[in-house]
């Protein structure tokens, strides 16, 4: 159920959320309805998608839950995050990620 609900607070759809883990809808299903399945094997993947502890996915441990957000800009960000579908997704990510690398870089002179 705890899978359901964060996936549901991403505005994530079983298909999106297996796409992204690397498995089937079927087995998302499964785990959401706490039927059998290798969940464990996956546990870490799916917490780090859903941005939940794996504490929080085995015993729902309230502390270890969502990743707190701090400030206004995180909260902006992760709300504009939620409401863009792939592929924009994965190209936000790429640009955000190539961002936070050059951030070693020295700023060009002016």
């Amino acid at each position: 159920m705890r899978i359901r609900d964060a996936r549901r607070a991403l505005a994530l759809t079983q298909d999106e959320l297996a796409r992204r883990i690397g498995v089937s809808r079927s087995a998302i299903a499964q785990w959401e309805t706490d039927r059998t399945g290798q969940i464990r094997a996956n546990l870490a993947r799916v917490a780090a998608v859903l941005g939940v502890s794996v504490g929080y996915l085995m015993s729902g441990e309230k502390d270890a839950g969502l990743v707190n957000v701090e400030t206004a800009d995180e909260r902006a960000l992760l709300s504009l995050y939620r409401q863009i579908r792939e592929p924009g997704r994965s190209e936000l990510l790429r640009n955000a990620r190539r961002m936070a690398a050059n951030q070693d870089q020295p700023a060009p002179a002016d």
